[in-house]
């Protein structure tokens, strides 16, 4: 069993649930030092996609879950990362990092998280694309003001 960590639309535990049947959310969860951006395009939903980027003092909320090697590998192909290709021909790489439960810096885990090989000039993200993200983060109540920030994304028309 592998944990991961969902920032943008696999918060939305049914996306995530079509993509990993057998993901079980384990908890929300707080990465400091990066902020949310969007910085690939999506072929597939043709808008731009998120992202986490280092940023100090800044956070990303997100949800925890618990998911088959089996799922994870199909989350990979979801994701755009092959693990036998080189990190630039990827859209996403895979890699262990470290996440606070809860946002509680007294319970540190280790989960993987998928960080985006950033594109230039990537769109803005849609509205199906950012609902999301928002239903997700209110689905697993993430703090207030974070929702809110999510809620100022802007998207193209």
């Amino acid at each position: 069993m592998s944990l991961t960590f969902a920032y943008g639309s696999n918060m939305d535990f049914t996306q995530m649930r079509e993509r990993c049947p057998s993901a079980q959310f384990v908890c929300v969860a707080l990465l400091k030092n990066y902020r949310l951006d969007f910085t690939r395009k999506s072929t597939k939903r043709k808008c731009g996609v998120s992202d986490v980027v280092p940023a100090p003092d800044s956070v990303v909320w997100g949800a925890v879950y618990e998911i088959t090697e089996y799922d994870l590998a199909i989350l990979d192909w979801n994701e755009g990362y092959r693990p036998s290709r080189s990190a630039e021909s990827n859209a996403y790489n895979r890699r262990i990092g470290t996440i606070y439960q809860d946002g509680d810096e007294t319970k540190p885990l280790a989960v993987e998280i998928y960080f985006a090989v950033p594109q230039e000039n990537p769109p803005l993200p849609n509205q199906d694309y950012k609902d999301l993200i928002v239903n997700g983060a209110r689905q697993w109540k993430l703090p207030a003001d974070y929702i809110a920030k999510l809620e100022l994304i802007e998207v193209i028309l």
